[in-house]
């Protein structure tokens, strides 16, 4: 692993692909530093995914295609059979670095599935290996796509003047480019459109303080950073008109997993009467999870909930009880901004008829 500190936010990407290698910002630095690591190993990629070196559920499927490739890359002396043996052991590995962003199965699933019908058409494991590689671009630059047409789909739910709350990061550092939650901002925002964004922070590990609030000032939006506690007040005094966020995966019926805080936001806004909308790509809806109750909730380590930074702020031996992600139940929910158009209840038919 190597890194490249850089005062330059000119052209800061959450991952790049570049002469065969995989580099990724280390967002666990941001927003102090820029730094930029370069991943040499499968097991370097697992770590960055399950310590939110890189995080966001499309770029964590994006760099799990990568990771797949930086694995392969040294077995391509292998003959083909059991090269594609350490394929599948080498994804099983990967898709145990983090549970709840279905982007990061649907990405190694597609890469697995692709060799399968590539495999009878090569003669060798390192033909094999410069599809795979092939396959792990297009994924990179599918995402990239997908972002965008969010964007101008979400569009014209921004008006001049409103105010938008997101929570979490669903920007471009969670992707390939412009987000998820915040590819219809940035898109108004091109377009001369004017309006204020209010990031919620984010605890326990500041996503929107320390991600969110930082893109988007450093492009020019209008934002506010605003603690989580601090939603209820901001929407009671009238100054939200919108809440859209991202999502990590959207259950058949239409329930979604997305950040720990945005069930909270989903039904303050409910109270509100603001339209709460999630804002995802195709690859986030999972047909095959019935309801929000069947989705793994990952539960991460209790330092991040006893510590403020390095400074300790709970009890040495205290009970912490820290999921990731919560579940938002369909019925908080507006509408799906999707790649695919904005898709409305009834969930069970729509995501099933755009994506089945």
């Amino acid at each position: 692993m190597s890194a490249n500190t850089t005062n330059n936010t000119s052209a800061v990407l959450s991952l790049r692909w570049e002469n065969g290698n995989l580099y990724i910002l280390d967002q666990t630095r941001l927003p102090i530093e820029i730094v930029e690591i370069r991943l040499d190993s499968i097991e370097q990629v697992w770590e960055a995914i399950q310590q939110l070196r890189v995080r966001g559920a499309p770029a964590i499927g994006v760099a799990a295609a990568y990771g797949l490739v930086v694995g392969m890359k040294p077995l391509i002396h292998l003959d083909l059979d059991k090269f594609l043996v350490r394929l599948k052991e080498n994804a099983g590995y990967l898709n145990s670095s983090r549970p709840t962003a279905v982007n990061l199965s649907w990405a190694l699933r597609r890469m697995q599935d692709f060799a399968t019908v590539q495999s009878p058409q090569v003669i060798s494991a390192s033909q094999l290996y410069a599809r795979l590689v092939d396959e792990a671009v297009r994924i990179h630059q599918e995402d990239r796509a997908i972002c965008r047409a969010i964007g101008e789909n979400g569009l014209p739910l921004i008006r001049d003047g409103m105010g938008v709350l997101t929570h979490c990061n669903a920007g471009a550092l969670a992707t390939s480019e412009l987000g998820t939650a915040t590819a219809p901002l940035y898109l108004a925002h091109e377009r001369g459109m004017r309006f204020r964004v209010y990031s919620d922070e984010t605890r326990p590990l500041l996503q929107g303080a320390r991600l969110t609030t930082w893109e988007l000032q450093r492009a020019g939006l209008d934002v506010t950073l605003i603690c989580d506690n601090m939603a209820a007040f901001v929407m009671s005094q009238g100054l939200v008109d919108l809440c859209i966020v991202g999502c990590d995966r959207v259950a058949a019926n239409g329930d979604a997993a997305n950040k720990i805080g945005t069930l909270g936001v989903a039904i303050i806004a409910q109270h509100y009467n603001i339209p709460f909308y999630v804002a995802c790509p195709s690859s986030t809806v999972d047909l095959q999870t019935a309801t929000g109750r069947e989705i793994v909730i990952e539960e991460r380590a209790a330092d991040e909930v006893l510590f403020f930074g390095a400074r300790r702020t709970g009890p040495e031996g205290a009970k912490v009880c820290n999921p990731s992600f919560d579940v938002t139940p369909h019925e908080l929910i507006a509408g799906f901004i999707t790649d695919r158009g904005i898709i409305q209840p009834p969930y069970a038919e729509s995501l099933a008829q755009h994506f089945g």
